[in-house]
């Protein structure tokens, strides 16, 4: 009875894997990028992608406001990292007092910000910044040239608030749309 399972079943497993990896390899390859975040009490970490091939790390000081982003340099470039960009008010941009406990998110996106091309002026990712008590989010950007960066020379520049909003105690958008009469009550 095993010799008639395997006959029957087991051979038309083994067709189906091997289509599948047939398939599967003639398939364009999508590369996958992830992002990652962790976080204390005080201090803040995310990754964020600056180019195609290129991640910067964002690091936040909730304590002082100071937020910077770096990223490692291919070798033979001294120390690793090659782009240091710093932004020191970001307590100021909330509008919040460092002493009445604010409490802090912080997570990358993917912003298109320049066209699609990471070598006009700003990489791939934003940074978005949120204090939790006064419901005020910023968010940041880093000045990215493929062209500067490939010249293997230190970077050291400041990073770009590109907005700013509040998502508590705001009135909500008022929008002119109009269902049409056709799919009403239906």
């Amino acid at each position: 009875m095993g010799y008639r399972f395997f006959r029957r079943y087991g051979l038309w497993s083994v067709a189906a894997v091997a289509v599948g990896i047939l398939i599967g390899g003639l398939l364009p390859r999508t590369p996958i990028h992830a992002t990652a975040t962790d976080r204390t009490d005080t201090f803040m970490m995310a990754t964020g992608m600056l180019d195609q091939n290129l991640e910067a790390v964002f690091l936040f000081d909730c304590l002082t406001g100071d937020l910077m982003a770096t990223a490692l340099q291919k070798p033979p470039y001294p120390g690793g990292f090659g782009g240091v960009w710093r932004y020191n008010n970001v307590l100021g941009d909330l509008g919040v007092d460092p002493s009445k406990n604010p409490k802090f998110l912080m997570v990358t996106g993917v912003a298109d910000l320049e066209g699609g091309t990471a070598s006009n002026n700003l990489g791939y990712s934003a940074l978005y910044i949120v204090e939790l008590t006064s419901g005020t989010m910023v968010a940041y950007a880093v000045p990215y040239k493929r062209s500067l960066w490939n010249t293997r020379r230190p970077i050291q520049e400041n990073l770009i608030l590109i907005g700013k909003m509040r998502f508590r105690n705001t009135p909500p958008l008022r929008m002119n749309f109009q269902v049409p009469p056709a799919s009403r009550g239906k």
